[in-house]
């Protein structure tokens, strides 16, 4: 069976524009559904792939945090080359990071970090979390289980220098939190086991906006935008772009 990997998407709909970023070892359909509910709302939205994802693993061994960040400055581009002057961002996990970066590199109107890790896990933690990444894929893909072990056994002599650079990406990220003056949205799952979740108390206290908020999801882990609090998530992250002063 030949399967479809995830593409990266773009929902044209009205000027006003979201940035839409998935999570480390994610890709796009972490927030196609938050997508479609905004399009349908009258907002563009863009989700680009960061590069080594939703393809096959030994592809993101190759990448760095440098690569990707590349990837994300590309699909704010994307959209102001397609005339959209003021552009949200909302971003998950390593995709809330991102938003958190770009909210002070380049002009954005207002910024959602959703599961946003601000403390470091050890190397050890993530490196777990890509080998269940590699394995799902292989899984994904229709291999047997024998054809799968065999690819791990091989996929786990290989050196992983990503997983140092992105604790690097996510400490310097910290570290200028409060070089952020756009209005945020910080959104934090209470039953989050990837990250500590103080990490969503630390960036709402650092960002510098007069207008920002914190919410948080009672019943929801991780990936909460494919998690049971979703429907109101995209309430929230539809309320608060409403209230963002648009030009039009």
């Amino acid at each position: 069976m030949k399967v479809t990997p995830p593409k990266p998407f773009t929902f044209e709909a009205g000027n006003r524009a979201v940035l839409l970023l998935h999570g480390f070892t994610g890709n796009s359909a972490d927030v196609r559904m938050l997508g479609r509910y905004l399009e349908n709302k009258g907002y563009t939205c863009h989700a680009p792939h960061y590069k080594g994802h939703g393809v096959p693993p030994e592809e993101l061994v190759h990448t760095g945090p440098d690569d990707w960040w590349q990837d994300v400055l590309n699909g704010y581009e994307f959209l102001k080359n397609k005339g959209h002057e003021e552009i949200a961002v909302a971003g998950l996990s390593l995709g809330g990071v991102f938003s958190l970066k770009l909210g002070y590199t380049v002009p954005i109107k207002g910024i959602i970090p959703m599961c946003a890790p601000m403390y470091i896990k050890s190397e050890e933690v993530m490196y777990q979390g890509v080998l269940e990444y590699a394995r799902e894929y292989k899984r994904y893909e229709g291999k047997n289980q024998e054809q799968i072990e065999l690819e791990m056994k091989v996929f786990e002599k290989t050196p992983m220098n990503t997983l140092q650079a992105l604790q690097g990406l996510i400490s310097d990220v910290r570290e200028h939190v409060d070089m952020i003056y756009a209005p945020t949205f910080v959104v934090q799952a209470r039953h989050d086991h990837m990250i500590n979740t103080e990490s969503a108390n630390i960036i709402f206290n650092k960002v510098e906006s007069d207008f920002k908020e914190l919410k948080w999801f009672e019943e929801s882990g991780h990936v909460i935008t494919l998690d049971k609090e979703r429907d109101q998530l995209h309430e929230d992250v539809y309320s608060f772009l409403e209230r963002l002063e648009w030009s039009e």
